[in-house]
């Protein structure tokens, strides 16, 4: 029997779009021995999933493979009948898709869905393969598996739904798991809790893991091997402690620099006149309370990070401090005058509200679709400083300017650019008006590495430039790190640790903020020793 369980040899894909045909992969060769676990990382376009969409036999209508051979345990699967794939996939190769709660049946339980696995490939009774269905949920480690059976999606977190999704894919024992960016959208807690669950599945069943990702750090922790995708092709496979201490391409060393980890930096000088100043703030939600009790204070040319779990009330707070929604009670101070009082949906006449301005977790959901990046960057130009004609065009292109955003892409629509130029059309709207305050949500979550890194120096330059404050809410204690003068630890809605960055990153006091560090996937040793340390724009 051959040591190697996947094998892909100068696989070809190509799109047909309506600008005409799209290679999608150029040659690509990778292998994964049997109990070996393999990462595919690169940026978005690499080729990433459509590698692994090519093994499982889901790519979409448009694609065709051009060239070259997928075997799995030594027969061909590329180009093989939707008949015989329907075979192996479950049984042979399985997968665990990005987006775990979009992936489930929401109009069937999740004990129905796992039932639906094993029936579709065993002659098996209900009766036993719902038996079957919860002895998995028990193997996935819900803590009640009898309940979770009648759940459906909408009830469970988002890691409960990324668990339910584990107990489908291996529900009839295949020998290879693909995961497929498994925790997008986790905070730190949760995606070690699924990456653990994942590694001791994987052991534990003698499988093989195919790992997609675009977090090295992540790769480097539960991963054997790595290999480097760009454009379509593989730049490099290595040990993942070579790839760390001696990246062989220039590319795999571009992307090892890009990733973020905890930083020891110099904090910048700060006003002394407190700018923000949150007492007692509280917000429940029918009835339950989701901030409880928070207060805390920002000063001028001051970097402030919000950190916690999903849940844990940063997002909520985000959206009461730029007055987007009301506080159940306390207040909120800014710059001497009490905003917290004056109803959010009144507060876009006061006249602070050009000084407090938000950039969203998701610049792709926070654009309009149907408007140019021009018109979303015009908007609060248009609407708070009444600005016209060639006025209004001179400022929005010196905003892009700014932000490093190429003129010619103003009249793009979002679906036209990429992540990064989101993200950039997303900060220019919200300097547009000159903020003392930016409120900053999530707002690298969603990008790549490389790109993650290029957005957090141009804030950096732009906090410089333009003296602003910022709130910096994140659930990456490795961005917060980089970017945060101070850091507030928040849990289940209450702050239980607050202080200087450089000492809540080097001596936490609190039991919950030293889980989350433990929690933050870091590169290994030969990583700082094969790259320049990287220091905060002062």
């Amino acid at each position: 029997m051959s040591d190697i369980l996947l094998s892909i040899e100068n696989l070809t894909v190509s799109f047909a779009t309506h600008h005409g045909v799209s290679t999608g992969l150029n040659g690509v060769n990778l292998s994964l021995r049997r109990g070996e676990k393999l990462a595919v990382v690169g940026e978005s376009g690499s080729g990433k999933t459509t590698t692994a969409m090519a093994a499982l036999g889901l790519l979409p209508q448009n694609a065709r493979i051009m060239g070259g051979t997928i075997r799995l345990d030594g027969a061909e699967i590329a180009g093989a009948s939707e008949q015989r794939l329907r075979q192996i996939r479950g049984v042979q190769i399985s997968a665990v898709f990005q987006n775990a709660r979009a992936s489930l049946n929401p109009v069937r339980p999740i004990g129905r869905q796992i039932e639906d696995v094993i029936r579709a490939h065993r002659r098996t009774s209900r009766k036993l393969a719902r038996a079957q269905a919860l002895e998995l949920l028990e193997d996935v480690k819900f803590n009640d598996p009898a309940r979770a059976l009648t759940a459906f999606p909408h009830e469970l977190s988002g890691g409960m739904c990324q668990r339910a999704m584990i107990a489908m894919a291996i529900a009839c024992e295949p020998k290879l798991l693909i995961a497929d960016e498994p925790t997008t959208g986790l905070d730190v807690t949760t995606q070690k809790a699924v990456m653990d669950l994942l590694d001791d599945i994987v052991r534990s069943r003698d499988m093989s893991l195919l790992l997609i990702t675009h977090d090295l750090a992540l790769a480097s922790r539960y991963c054997d091997r790595i290999t480097v995708m760009r454009c379509g092709k593989v730049v490099e496979t290595a040990a993942t402690e070579n790839i760390f201490s001696a990246p062989s391409e220039s590319y795999t060393r571009t992307l090892i620099e890009a990733t973020p980890r905890l930083q020891i930096v110099n904090v910048r000088q700060r006003g002394t006149e407190p700018l923000l100043v949150v007492r007692d703030l509280q917000k429940s939600f029918a009835g339950r309370a989701v901030v409880k009790g928070v207060s805390f204070s920002l000063s001028t040319n001051e970097s402030v990070g919000l950190v916690g779990e999903s849940g844990s009330g940063k997002s909520t707070i985000a959206r009461m401090v730029s007055r987007l929604i009301d506080p159940s009670s306390g207040s909120i101070e800014f710059s001497g005058e009490q905003i917290g009082a004056v109803p959010a949906r009144a507060f876009y006449r006061n006249p602070v509200r050009p000084a407090i301005q938000l950039v969203f977790q998701d610049p792709t959901d926070s654009l309009a679709p149907h408007l140019p990046a021009f018109a979303a960057i015009a908007d609060p130009l248009q609407r708070l400083e009444r600005l016209k004609t060639d006025a209004l065009r001179r400022r929005v292109e010196t905003l892009a300017d700014m932000v490093e955003l190429p003129r010619q892409l103003l009249q793009r629509l979002p679906h036209q650019l990429s992540g990064g130029q989101k993200a950039r059309v997303g900060i220019a709207r919200a300097i547009a008006v000159n903020p003392r305050l930016l409120v900053l949500d999530e707002p690298t979550a969603s990008l790549d590495v490389s790109i993650q890194a290029v957005i957090l120096a141009l804030l950096a330059q732009l906090r410089k430039e333009l003296s602003m404050s910022f709130l910096f809410i994140s659930h990456d204690l490795n961005v917060v790190s980089s970017i945060c003068d101070r850091t507030i630890v928040l849990k289940a809605g209450q702050i239980v640790e607050a202080g200087e960055s450089v000492q809540i990153f080097a001596r936490p006091s609190h039991p919950f903020t030293r889980q989350l560090l433990e929690a933050v996937p870091q590169p290994p040793a030969p990583f700082a020793d094969a790259i320049a340390p990287r220091r905060r724009h002062d």
